[in-house]
Order: structure tokens, then sequence, then C-alpha cells
């Protein structure tokens, strides 16, 4: 029996004892079973014995539950060094310096605020503006044709990202631009809407133009509860579900995307970022502090400077790492190892009103829309990748993330046209749904999508196209009070 035909057959165990009356087997979005609509089995437990019960602006910002105590002191460690800014160097601080040359960030929850989603900036700031600086949007580059692991060719003069602000005697890589166009619509019962398509550009560009075949992808840095729970779930689970998908009828083929890890030196199966190119919590973490702060580490110890930009590989380096008796970087491996196991132990929130009636509809609505299908309600955790990022507190547990991990063409409306190792232009990860009824809570406001375009569940749901063609037009044909019980159902996750 083979790894994948192992965990379908552990699957199909899992779901006949805990299953809902509407999920059948796999976690697809198949009919309802029953005409009375039945809650999840473990209710509010969105992460197992991990949930928190928490509300309000500090709902993702917890440690795990179950997470022992002489962990937590890790967390609160781990804590500080994501939450606080990094300084320019040189600087009398010899803990936190190196920021920069380039930057669009000063911390890590200068992007994750509050250990939530970011959003587009508003329409009326200029992007580029110092006062106000963009730091939960992200702008990737990069040019045809593929690295040595089979990733992106990063654009020749700005490289793999967008960076608008620098420090002193560096100059900014400029700054983005934004406006949005009006695209009209109607559901079946009527009823008119309106989306917004982004349009983005690129103004004041401090080192020449870019690159005549650039292409550019829009990010928008996402709520950070259960990535440990994420990176817990096997990768037999996860091809199972392309196994699953290939196999049943209907338009969803979702495919794994398979990335490099910089901690693992091998190729591994993509978990996280908008296009699953990335495997690991450790490796997001140190790509992150290199691309958004220009922190370099043990993985990523060269700065993001291009032969056109001088002045960045001019500017100094900060003496962080050598502090910490680790020279050539400005994170050292103990401190980055704390901030990596303080995002990996963020708990999930627990569901508010799992047995509304309301809620109860939309999730039946939710299954027989397909929409669970790509948003596969649930597993059990084994261990990560790194135990020593991690915590024990996270494997065997059953956990309520709606998401099948695995790439899937939405549509030419939502593509960026822009390849990601195995990922094409018009192809994106099924984001989790859990917590995103508390994204107002934390970080007040509702924008959805890989670049915030949709404000609401609803919006997102109509940007769907592709393989959820069939589950959009679905949700066009619903009356009034379906659509709205759906998006309770989504918000109560």
């Amino acid at each position: 029996m083979s790894v994948v035909q192992a965990s379908r057959r552990r699957r199909a165990l899992q779901v006949a004892t805990a299953s809902t009356a509407i999920i059948a087997l796999g976690g697809l979005g198949l009919r309802p079973l029953t005409a009375t609509p039945q809650p999840d089995p473990l209710g509010e437990k969105t992460g197992g014995e991990t949930t928190v019960f928490a509300t309000g602006r500090n709902a993702f910002s917890f440690p795990a539950a179950n997470l022992p105590d002489e962990e937590r002191t890790r967390f609160v460690i781990g804590n500080s060094f994501f939450r606080r800014n990094w300084v320019e160097a040189p600087a009398s601080t010899k803990a936190r310096d190196g920021l920069g040359p380039h930057f669009i960030a000063r911390s890590c929850g200068g992007c994750h605020v509050q250990d939530g989603r970011g959003a587009p900036p508003d329409l009326f700031n200029r992007l580029g503006d110092t006062k106000d600086p963009t730091v939960a949007l992200l702008i990737r580059l990069s040019i045809p044709g593929s690295d040595a692991h089979g990733g992106p060719v990063h654009e020749p003069t700005y490289g793999d990202q967008f960076n608008n602000a620098a420090i002193q005697g560096v100059k900014p890589e400029g700054r983005v631009t934004l406006r949005y166009q009006p695209l009209s619509g109607q559901f079946a019962d009527g009823t008119r809407y309106q989306l917004q398509k982004p349009i983005y550009g690129f103004a004041d560009l401090g080192y020449g133009p870019m690159h005549s075949k650039v292409m550019f992808s829009p990010r928008i840095a996402p709520q950070i509860i259960g990535v440990g729970l994420l990176e817990a779930i096997s990768e037999a689970d996860v091809l199972a579900n392309a196994a699953d998908q290939a196999a049943a009828p209907g338009p969803i083929k979702g495919v794994p995307n398979q990335v490099w890890d910089a901690p693992s030196a091998r190729m591994m199966l993509g978990r996280f970022g908008w296009k699953a190119n990335v495997a690991t919590i450790a490796h997001q973490t140190g790509a992150a502090f290199v691309g958004d702060m220009g922190i370099t580490s043990q993985h990523f110890a060269s700065e993001a400077c291009t032969r056109a930009q001088q002045d960045c590989m001019a500017a100094p380096s900060g003496s962080s790492g050598a502090a910490q008796g680790q020279p050539g970087v400005e994170i050292d491996d103990k401190t980055l190892d704390d901030v990596v196991f303080y995002q990996a132990t963020l708990a999930p929130p627990a569901r508010r009103n799992p047995h509304d009636a309301q809620v109860l509809r939309g999730q039946m609505l939710f299954a027989q829309a397909q929409c669970a299908t790509c948003h596969r309600p649930s597993y059990v955790t084994q261990a990560g990748p790194f135990p020593r990022l991690t915590s024990k507190a996270l494997n065997g547990q059953r956990i309520w993330p709606y998401t099948d991990l695995l790439l899937h063409d939405m549509g030419e409306r939502l593509a960026d046209g822009r390849p990601d190792f195995g990922a094409n232009g018009r192809q994106w990860k099924t984001p989790p749904l859990w917590g995103t009824g508390l994204i107002k809570d934390v970080n007040g406001h509702t924008q959805l999508l890989h670049d915030g375009r949709a404000r609401g569940v609803l919006e997102a749901v109509l940007w769907h196209g592709g393989e959820a063609e069939q589950a959009r037009q679905q949700v066009l044909r619903m009356k009034k009070a379906d659509r709205d019980a759906l998006v309770k159902f989504v918000e109560s996750l």
C-alpha cells in the first residue's frame, strides 16, 4: 500500500467517526446526506486542544492553549523579536541593528499587525510616502525562466520583490501606484453588486526601468494563526487531496507545488505563501527577514542588492549576529528559531456560534456549492519537519482549517500571469478559512484574497473562476437569505 493510499484509508476511517452529515468522504463537498444540517463534531475547537477562546483585538496573538509552561517563555521571547522594530546600522543597540538597506517594514509585526492580516493601502495615500509606508503589500518580481531550483528568476535591477523604503544614503526602489476599476454584475434574484479590480503600476523608480518582460504579483500579508498546525499536516494527506480530486468528476483538480526549502536544502511540498511557494515556516521567516527588512541570517546570508544598486551594496551591515556569537549574519540562529517557534505555536481561535441555525444552514450550502472540495475542512496533525522549531503540543490534533493546501486554476480575472515553481500564472493555493470572521476585530477590515481586492466573504466568492466557476454560479443563483447564511458560516470559522 502506498503512502497516499494509506493516507486515504486513514482519512476514510477518520471521516467515519468524525464527519458532519454534509461533508462526505475525503472532505469533498457532496450533496447533504440528511435534510438536517449538523455542526462540526468538535464544535468550537478549530485547532483541537490548541484552540483558544478569544475574540477582539488580540484574538490571533495567543499561544496554543495546551502549550507547556516551559515553552511559553520561548513563545514570549519570540514574540518580542517578532513585534519590535529593527534599526539601521551602526546603532547603539546590538540586539536589533541591521535594518535595510532596502525594506518595506521595520518588524515582522509591521506586516502582520497583531499577527493578523494586512490590507491594501488607502487609495488616497501615496504608497511611497515615508510618513505612511506600505508594509502589508508586497510586490513579487520576476522575468521569464527558472532558477537552479525551478523557482522564479529575479528581475535583474530590482530583485525578487519591490521595496519602497530604504535607510539613509540608499535610494528607495520607488513606489507602487494603485487604482481600481469597477466591475458590475448581478445575482439571479436581480440584486446588483460591484467588484473592484486593482490596477498596479510603479513610479519614481530609483534605479532605472525594469526589464521589458517583468512579471509582478501583489501579495497581502495573511493572518498567521495555526501555521504550525498546517505544517504538521502530513504530506500524504495533501497528496491524497490531489489524488481524490483527480479521480473525481468535475473541474476541480488541485495540484501540489514542489518548492526549494533553504533550511533543509531540498525540494519539499509547498504549504505557505499565496502560491504554496514556501514549504516551511523556517524558510518563510528567514526569507521575510532578508526580503522585507534586509536582515540576513544563516540560510539567507546576502543582502538583496542587485548589481545596479551600488549604494545598497555599500551600506553598512548590522552587528546583532556577531554580538550573539554568530558573525556574518544580522540575526543569529537562536533568535531566528525563537521567532519561528513563536509563529508555529500561535493558536487558532475558537469558532463562534457553531450551533446557530443560520450558521448550520450556511455550512450545508458551503458543501452543496462544492466549496468544501478545495476548502477541505479537517485533518489530524502529525509532526512538523523541524521538531526544535515547534511543540509536541501540536501533534495529533484534530483541526479544522478548511484548506487542501493545493494549487487551483482560479480563472483569468484572478490571474497574475507570474509562475512560481510549479504554480502557473492562473493558480493560487486554497487559503485556510479559520479566523476569517475575526479579521475585522483584529485588523479593522474585511479585505480578502491575495491582494485584498475583495471587501468581504461574498466578494471573495464572486471573484472565483476557473475550477471554481461552477461554485460561483451556484452562489449567484442563491437567494439573499442563503447568501447571508453562507457568509455567516464562513465568518464563524
